[in-house]
């Protein structure tokens, strides 16, 4: 349950601490060449299709041996040379402490890799190339210090694709956001980059590491009010599972091929996904074609017993005639054997979950001798752990997710000739831990925003303002006002931290914690200049006092930007970097908490009730900052310049005269593919600086009936655009995907009508007949 996580997590940051001895002095591996035995061995035999070598190596153990294997902390099988194997390792932005898997040790005692930005940070850039390098550069990490011995697995959980669906939610900093095709373009390239695939994607079947998403599916509340995620039960509507949760699984598994999905805790309509055969075998292994093996959150399966499951036994048969195959924990361990005393299982369901386990490890490697005489990875040397090129990728990241919200009177860029002196004020500016966020490991460097800054201005004073981001004590609004008087200009660091965000804890509200409002508005008011207001969180904060005062001149968001936050912020204050990042997610009022609990599962707004509904897609309300908002230094426009089809002709069926749409199942794939389009789409950079521009395409459909969306991202892209320098974007439209919707029954269609294409403040209509 959480607690065991959390205590884990504890332990292993404390490890960072102590000087530690080395796990061994190499990778362990099975088929020792210099063991004769193993010649006799199919399972040994790389020159085999991995499905025989996996039947033949299940058929030799015994099933104590079988048993042995089902849990996230697999022994060794000594007589048939097969390491222990330990299958939880963390990596959702760098390589991360918890785990039994991950990296404990180091080569000098205090381990360290590279930070990358928190998610939802990294998901600001709109940059899919980006992703996909931070996934290739974590998964070259992981292979490093597997190869030297420091690491226990290579089966990395992550990414995180649960949509953040509630403002509240504490995990929702480990997210892409709030749209689904954002976060299932997110999941594809990073996947892609962890496991060794190509940026296009082909589906390698060996891997370099295994990634898994997680938590499939619904899983968006940890603790809040009465509701717990253990006791949870979401109740979702056909339509909702089919256009906002299932999407970002899905393309894991068919777009970037995971080799695992990761279930939860809560019931998703009556049932826990650990134990719904709909879900895991239906839907994810036949439908989606899994090419790999299922987990589940750590002890769900246990959790499953107090929730509906009632025996040990019975949870154990649930879960393993569900589908999943390695159980985070040790419930299957402990309970498999009476279970299939009691007859509620058969050896064979215990011998399905091991061929999908072995089969991952084997495409890892792992089964072919030593992997550093004879595999492509083995040359992957410590070398590799926070290199160069890794620390200057974490700095990119950084600063291509910072948001600019608000830059009255262009006030930003600062200019280091003009400004003489300067005051940080804030509980986040001297913190380097707070611009991690969570799941975090140790970074190879630790600077603060102050430190940042006081490389640019030498005559740079602090004060904190308050003791910690709480801000209910320790608080020295006065010396904070007298210290802003007294110098030129003045820069805030202000937001949340672990502390109001993470897992196992939602927020309540959306407000600046404590204080915070009155030190930035006391601040303000004495200042010689408007102030820079630079928000560190995860989740969205209502900051309508700041965004509608004038003293306030600027503000930014950047998320946990990780490692290199702080050089960061400093390069896009003083002008080095032209800010491009657009917000993942809606910026609700604080008058959104009291209307929407956060049990309330449902997107779409509902008049009757006065629900408002949620995210840029559903939402009837106003916003502080809107899905997709973020200012730049420069001034961008848009302009649709070709589109290869304006009239689309389907020949499928419709459902009936009345309802004028086409139901997709009904439409064939080549059909489909022969709607496809293009669009171009120009855009000039109008401004002085060279700067990076998200580039968002939605869908808009003439009205909200029926469900639809207010509108709908369908692609994007990111690119680099010198001062004054024009662009052509080309997006490749599918309109069986990109123009239909999700029915009240969860069915696709696409509606006869009117459709438009929007990018900005531009559109064009595409006609369906």
């Amino acid at each position: 349950m959480r607690t065991r996580r959390a205590n884990l997590l504890l332990f292993f940051s404390l490890l960072a601490s102590s000087p530690l001895l080395a796990l061994s002095s190499g990778p362990p591996y099975t088929c020792d060449a210099s063991d004769p035995s193993t010649k006799t061995y199919a399972f040994c035999k790389a020159s085999l299709p991995i499905e025989q070598r996996v039947q033949d190596l299940v058929s030799r153990l015994n099933l104590n041996e079988k048993i042995s294997q089902l849990g996230d902390d697999s022994p060794a099988i000594p007589r048939l040379g097969v390491p222990a194997f330990k299958w939880w390792t963390e990596a959702l932005h760098g390589m991360a402490y918890g785990g039994k898997g991950s990296i404990h040790w180091s080569f000098s005692g205090i381990f360290k890799a590279t930070s990358f930005p928190q998610v939802i940070t990294t998901a600001a850039s709109f940059n899919p190339q980006l992703w996909y390098k931070i996934g290739e550069a974590i998964s070259t990490e992981a292979r490093g210090i597997y190869n030297n011995g420091q690491l226990e697995g290579l089966t990395l959980w992550g990414p995180n694709v649960n949509l953040f669906r509630d403002p509240r939610w504490g995990r929702g900093q480990e997210t892409p956001g709030e749209d689904p095709l954002h976060a299932s373009k997110y999941a594809t390239m990073y996947i892609r980059g962890l496991q060794g695939d190509s940026f296009e994607g082909g589906q390698a079947k060996a891997l370099k590491t295994s990634a898994c998403c997680k938590h499939f599916t619904a899983y968006d509340l940890e603790k809040w009010g009465s509701a717990s995620r253990y006791t949870f039960n979401a109740v979702v509507t056909a339509q909702d599972l089919e256009d906002t949760f299932q999407p970002p699984f899905k393309s894991c598994v068919q777009d970037g091929h995971a080799s695992c999905l990761m279930c939860p805790f809560n019931r998703v309509n009556g049932v826990a996904p650990c134990g719904d055969y709909n879900f895991l075998t239906k839907i994810a292994k036949e439908q989606w074609g899994l090419d790999g093996y299922i987990a589940s959150d750590c002890d769900a399966v246990g959790v499953m017993v107090g929730m509906y499951a009632g025996t040990p036994e019975n949870a154990s048969a649930v879960a393993l005639k569900a589908g999943m195959d390695v159980d985070c924990g040790t419930h299957l361990q402990k309970y498999s054997a009476s279970a299939l005393g009691k007859k509620m299982i058969t050896e064979a369901d215990i011998d399905r979950a091991l061929r999908n386990q072995f089969a991952i490890r084997m495409r890892l490697g792992l089964f072919d001798g030593n992997p550093l005489q004879q595999q492509k990875y083995g040359s992957i040397g410590k070398d590799k752990v926070c290199a160069k090129e890794h620390q200057d990728l974490a700095l990119q990241a950084a600063l291509e997710g910072i948001v600019l919200l608000k830059n009255t009177a262009n006030i930003l860029p600062l200019s280091k000739a003009k400004v003489s002196s300067l005051a940080v004020i804030g509980p986040n500016a001297n913190n380097a831990s707070i611009l991690i966020g969570n799941y975090q490991g140790p970074p190879c460097i630790s600077v603060t925003p102050l430190d940042a800054l006081r490389n640019y201005v030498s005559d740079t004073k602090y004060v904190a303002g308050c003791s910690s981001t709480a801000c209910n004590s320790g608080i020295a609004i006065n010396q904070a006002a007298q210290l802003a008087s007294s110098l030129d200009y003045v820069v805030l660091f202000m937001g949340l931290s672990l502390d109001q965000e993470r897992e196992d804890f939602d927020r309540s509200d959306l407000l600046l914690p404590g204080s915070q409002q009155d030190l930035i508005t006391n601040v303000a008011k004495v200042a010689k200049n408007p102030v820079i207001l630079v928000l560190l969180c995860g989740g969205p904060v209502d900051i309508s006092f700041a965004k509608a005062n004038p003293k306030i001149g600027a503000i930014l968001w950047a998320g946990y930007p990780g490692q290199a936050g702080g050089p960061a912020i400093a390069q896009v204050l003083f002008g080095e970097y032209n800010p491009g990042g657009k917000l993942p997610v809606t910026w609700y009022p604080k008058d959104y908490t009291t209307q929407v609990p956060m049990t309330n599962m449902n997107m779409r707004a509902d008049s009757a009730t006065k629900y408002p509904g949620r995210t840029y897609r559903f939402y009837q309300g106003e916003t502080v900052f809107p899905f997709g908002y973020g200012l730049s230094y420069s001034n961008y426009s848009h302009e649709f310049v070709s589109t290869a089809k304006t009239t689309l002709k389907l020949q499928g069926l419709k459902t009936s005269p009345a309802t004028n749409l086409y139901e997709i199942n009904q439409i064939r794939s080549k059909e489909c593919q022969n709607l496809n389009f293009k669009t171009t789409v120009k855009v000039t950079n109008h401004g002085s600086t060279q700067g990076r521009k998200p580039v968002l395409l939605f869908l808009r459909w003439p009205n909200e009936t029926n469900g639809r969306p207010r509108k709908q991202l369908i692609d994007f892209t990111s690119v680099l655009l010198k001062a004054g320098e024009t662009a052509q974007v080309g997006f490749a439209v599918s309109p069986c995907e990109h123009l239909s919707r999700a029915t009240k029954e969860g069915k696709r269609v696409i509606d006869t009508g009117s459709h438009f294409l929007m990018v900005e403040e531009k559109e064009i209509e595409i006609a369906v007949a």
